[in-house]
C-alpha cells in the first residue's frame, strides 16, 4: 500500500494585539488605561493617565453635577481622545467608559452623559455598585486562586472608595456575599464639613461614621472562624508602599501588619491635606482621601481582630480590560456564582427547590435548541435560568398572585452579578410565567428600552412551557428534543409514554409563546 504523508496542521494564523481602553470616571478623578489585548486574552497595560474632577463632592452634596464641572469632565475625556488616536484607537467598540457612584447618584446623570456624548461621541455607562463587584471580582480572582491560604479560606475583599466601600465575601472560590456601604472617603470629609470642628473632635467624628457602617458589615460578615482579609483601592496601595518601599512588586499580593498600619493611620489622619503631600509625596487628590480611608481600612481589619493584612495591587480598570478580553461574555464560574445566589435567595423563601432546578433545566434546553428563534446570547439563558429558579418565590407571601409577588422580591433583592437592570428583566420574567401577558399598563415591564422588553418576552415565554412541561411536578420529563415543522414546534419527550397532562399546561400556557415567536406547540410523547 502506499505511504501517506503525515498530514500537517495549518499554520497558526497570529492576529497583530487589539489595542483598547477603558476609561473610569470615578467621585475624585477620571482614569484612563490603555491596553493590548492578544489572541489568547493576554492583557498588556501600555499606559495609565489620572485627572483629577470633583464630582462626588458635589454629587454627595446636592445630588447634581454642575455645569463647570461637566464641562470640566467633557474636556479631560477630549484630551484622552486625542491620546487614544496616538495609540491607534478610533474604534468606540475598542473604548468603554463607565461611571461609579458620583455620576450614578446624580439626579442629572443623563445630562452628563449626554453631553459627554455631544462633546465626544463617547458612551458613558453608569454602573451600580454589583457590576463593581462582578467587575472586581473578575480582576481579583487570579490572585486569590495563586494565593493557597486565600483559595481554600475565607476572605474579604474590600474596597473603600470615595462614594462608598465594596465588600465581597469569597470561601474556596464562591461568593458568599456582595454589598455595597455607603462609607466612603469624600462622604466622610463632607461629614467633617458640616461639623466644622476642629482638628481635635476630626478623628473622633470620623471613627463615629465608620462604626454606623461597621455594624452593617458584622451582620453581613460571621467573624467566627478563619477570616482573611484582601484590600484594594488606591488609598491602601499608597499605604502599602509607604509600609514596604521596594519590597512590593506590582501584580502580586503585599502582606501588611495591622498594626503597622493603624499607626501609619495614626500619623496620617491629624494632618491636613498640604502636609501630607509634602510628607508623603503624594498628589492633592491623593492626599485628600487618604485619612479617612486608611481609617476606613484599619478599623474593619481590627474589628475581625486581623494581624496582618493583604494588599491587592488590581483595581476597576483591570477588570474592565479583562472584561473585553473574555468579549464581555459570562464565564461558566461566574454563571454558576450568580446561579448559587439565586439558590441562596429561593431557599429563604423556602422554594421548591426539585421543582423550579427542573424547570430551570428544562429553561436552558429549551434556549438552547431555539437559538435560531431567539437569537439571545449566553447573559440571556442565565437571566431565564435565574427567572425559573425563582418564578414561585412569592408564594410565602400569596399563592394566588405569586407570580406578581416574585417580581416584587427579585427586583428588591441583590444576586451577585446581576445589575439591577437585570434583576429587573429576571424578575419580569417570572412575573410572566403565567396568568396575564406583558401590558402597556405594566409600568416595570414598561420601564424597559425596547430591546430589553423583547428579550422579556422572549423568555418569559420559554420559562411558561418550561413550567408547563413540569406542571405534574414529578420531574419525570427531563430530556426533550425540539423539532420545528412548518409553524409549529414539536416537543418530542424520549421514555415518556403518557404526556396527556403536560398537553393539557401547555394548551394553557402556550399562547404567549405563539404570539412571540409564531409557532403552536405540540407535546409528543416517545416511544
Amino acid at each position: 500500500m502506499p505511504q501517506r504523508s503525515p498530514r500537517t496542521s495549518a499554520p497558526a494564523v497570529h492576529r497583530p494585539p487589539r489595542p483598547v481602553a477603558v476609561i473610569d470616571i470615578g467621585a475624585s478623578a477620571i482614569r484612563m488605561a490603555i491596553a493590548e489585548i492578544r489572541d489568547a486574552g493576554e492583557v498588556r497595560t501600555l499606559d495609565t493617565l489620572v485627572q483629577p474632577v470633583s464630582l462626588g463632592r458635589e454629587a454627595f452634596e446636592t445630588r447634581r453635577l454642575s455645569r463647570k464641572n461637566i464641562e470640566r469632565a467633557a474636556e479631560i475625556l477630549k484630551q484622552y481622545q486625542r491620546v487614544l488616536r496616538e495609540y491607534g484607537i478610533t474604534d468606540p467598540a475598542n473604548v468603554r467608559v463607565v461611571a461609579t457612584s458620583a455620576v450614578r447618584e446624580a439626579a442629572n446623570r443623563l445630562a452628563f452623559t449626554d453631553r459627554i456624548f455631544v462633546v465626544t461621541g463617547l458612551s458613558v455607562e453608569p454602573i451600580d455598585e454589583a457590576e463593581v463587584n462582578r467587575i472586581t471580582y473578575m480582576g481579583i480572582t487570579p490572585q486569590l486562586r495563586a494565593h493557597n491560604i486565600l483559595d481554600n479560606g475565607r476572605t474579604v475583599v474590600l474596597e473603600v472608595g470615595g462614594g462608598s466601600t465594596e465588600l465581597l465575601v469569597v470561601r474556596s472560590g464562591n461568593v458568599l456575599s456582595s454589598d455595597s456601604y455607603r462609607l466612603g472617603s469624600l462622604r466622610m470629609l463632607k461629614t467633617l464639613e458640616t461639623a466644622r470642628t476642629g482638628a481635635v473632635r476630626r478623628r473622633p467624628i470620623l471613627e463615629n461614621h465608620i462604626r454606623r457602617a461597621l455594624t452593617l458589615v458584622s451582620e453581613a460578615v460571621s467573624s467566627d472562624g478563619g477570616l482573611n482579609m484582601v484590600a484594594i483601592g488606591g488609598d491602601i496601595r499608597i499605604a502599602t508602599r509607604l509600609l514596604l518601599g521596594d519590597d512590593w512588586e506590582g501584580g502580586e499580593l503585599a502582606e501588611i501588619d495591622v498594626k503597622a498600619l493603624s499607626k501609619l493611620t495614626d500619623e496620617i489622619v491629624v494632618l491636613d491635606d498640604d502636609t501630607i503631600v509634602k510628607r508623603y509625596g503624594v498628589s492633592f487628590i491623593e492626599a485628600e482621601t487618604l485619612g479617612p480611608a486608611l481609617l476606613s481600612y484599619s478599623m474593619l481589619a481590627n474589628h475581625f481582630g486581623l494581624k496582618k493584612i493583604f494588599v491587592s495591587d488590581t483595581n476597576l480598570r483591570d477588570g474592565l480590560l479583562h472584561d473585553m478580553a473574555v468579549g464581555g461574555s459570562w464565564t461558566a464560574e461566574f454563571r454558576n456564582q450568580i446561579v448559587r445566589s439565586a439558590l441562596s435567595l429561593g431557599r429563604k423563601f423556602h422554594f421548591d427547590e426539585m421543582h423550579t432546578r427542573n424547570v430551570a433545566e428544562l429553561s436552558r434546553k429549551l434556549f438552547d435548541q431555539l437559538h435560531s428563534a431567539h437569537q439571545l446570547d449566553s447573559r440571556h439563558e442565565v437571566l431565564l435560568y435565574v427567572a425559573a429558579l425563582l418564578h414561585e418565590i412569592g408564594t410565602l407571601i400569596n399563592v394566588r398572585s405569586h407570580h406578581k409577588h416574585a417580581l416584587y422580591i427579585i427586583k428588591n433583592s441583590e444576586l451577585f452579578g446581576l445589575s439591577k437592570g437585570e434583576l429587573l428583566q429576571v424578575g419580569l420574567v417570572a412575573r410572566y410565567y403565567r396568568r396575564a401577558a406583558p401590558q402597556p399598563s405594566h409600568v416595570d415591564y414598561m420601564s424597559l428600552s425596547r430591546d430589553e422588553r423583547v428579550v422579556v418576552s422572549k423568555l418569559a415565554a420559554i420559562l411558561r412551557i418550561a413550567s408547563a412541561l413540569d406542571d405534574t411536578r414529578s420531574g419525570r420529563i427531563r430530556e426533550i428534543e425540539c423539532v420545528r415543522e412548518g409553524d409549529r414546534l414539536v416537543i418530542n419527550v424520549p421514555g415518556v409514554s403518557d404526556v396527556s397532562l403536560e398537553r393539557i399546561a401547555l394548551q394553557q400556557k402556550s399562547s404567549l409563546f405563539r404570539d412571540i415567536y409564531g409557532m403552536s406547540v405540540l407535546l409528543r410523547a416517545g416511544n
